[in-house]
């Protein structure tokens, strides 16, 4: 799951759906939306790291470390991840997703440090034992069919070791023009609200907190000018999970 199409937004992943349903319809689970939405064709998203991302990881301490990418779609943050040093998890409500994930590890020479899970994020959640120095979760929204996303994102941060990073990205604005009529009634977060629903404690920094203005091209050919959510922060080092 995450952001929209390929073709609309070239570094997007998925997990939100702004085309309208599948086949034009938005009953069923999120699950049998997603796995409709990937069967359309092979490759829906662009393959390439999303900008938010690749800026945030290039200011962090080098040497990579442990990362979780929540809603990794076809994998491409993954892989991008794995690239520059990182060892990755990716968690894709879509089986199809995940597949093609490995698939593009594989490709890219990366597979012994990536992981790929097909879990639904409303109750999945890693071992207790398991932490990661970076958890991402890069424009994790769906529609016409919704996803706990508030309460994932607060899930999140029990994931992030002392010292590490939450990161994220988040349509705050339609990403173009043209609106399917499944798209036009929902509510898009302002950075004041992801960072509430993480629903921080005294161990977190605040470091972004902010929304970003960014020039799409819709299906259309139109260029569109939009807003990102963008939410940095830090688990202070020495601050563990909440029980």
């Amino acid at each position: 799951m995450h952001a929209p199409d390929a073709s609309t937004h070239a570094d997007a992943h998925p997990h939100a759906g702004p085309d309208g349903a599948p086949g034009g319809g938005g009953g069923g689970t999120a699950r049998d939306w997603w796995e409709a939405r990937y069967a359309e064709r092979d490759g829906i998203w662009s393959g390439r790291v999303n900008a938010v991302l690749a800026d945030v990881v290039v200011g962090l301490p080098a040497g990579g470390g442990r990362a979780l990418d929540l809603g990794c779609g076809e994998g491409g943050d993954v892989v991008w991840l794995a690239e520059q040093g990182w060892t990755v998890t990716g968690v894709d409500l879509s089986r199809t997703a995940v597949e093609r994930g490995e698939r593009a590890a594989s490709e890219a020479g990366v597979a012994d440090r990536t992981r790929f899970v097909a879990a639904d994020l409303a109750t999945w959640s890693p071992a207790v034992e398991e932490r990661f120095d970076l958890v991402t979760a890069s424009f994790l929204q769906s529609w016409p069919v919704e996803i706990p996303r508030d309460a994932i994102l607060h899930r999140a941060t029990s994931a992030v070791a002392p010292g590490g990073y939450l990161l994220v990205t988040a349509h705050a604005a339609p990403p173009h023009g043209d609106l399917p009529e499944a798209m036009r009634t929902y509510r898009f977060p302002a950075p004041e609200q992801d960072l509430a629903a993480l629903q921080l404690d005294d161990g977190w920094d605040v470091l972004v907190a902010e929304g970003r203005p960014r020039s799409t091209t819709g299906p259309d050919g139109e260029r569109h000018e939009t807003v990102d959510s963008v939410v940095l922060v830090r688990r202070r080092p020495g601050e563990g999970p909440s029980a």
